[in-house]
């Protein structure tokens, strides 16, 4: 059974790109709030940005002004573009609902990794 699938990550050097795509169920995109977590090896997971089903958006402190969270209700898809990114952004990024519900099936993610 799969609800989330992440795509769009990459090697990027500091100051460069990327746009993360995650498709969720219908059923869940309808019902919960989105969001992108993000796993570096070691560390606890995180969660960067968070869309509510009425597109009200709000991030980490660290990724505000860089990392832009959107959705297109038509195609149940949920978008991270991620502007200057930096070292310390690599990591693996997962979208789910925000809270997490145990019954959602974590996705594989989508490894985002950024050169000096």
């Amino acid at each position: 059974q799969v609800q989330f699938v992440e795509s769009g990550g990459g090697l990027v050097q500091s100051g460069g790109s990327l746009r993360l795509s995650c498709a969720a169920s219908g059923s869940i995109f309808s019902i919960y709030a989105l969001g992108w977590y993000r796993q570096a090896p070691g560390k606890q997971r995180e969660l960067v940005a968070v869309i509510t089903t009425g597109g009200i958006t709000n991030y980490l402190d660290s990724v505000k002004g860089r990392f832009t969270i959107s959705r297109d209700n038509a195609e149940n898809m949920v978008y991270l573009q991620m502007n200057s990114l930096k070292p310390e952004d690599t990591a693996v990024y997962y979208c789910n609902a925000v809270p997490i519900v145990h019954v959602h099936i974590w996705g594989q993610g989508t490894q985002v990794t950024v050169s000096p």
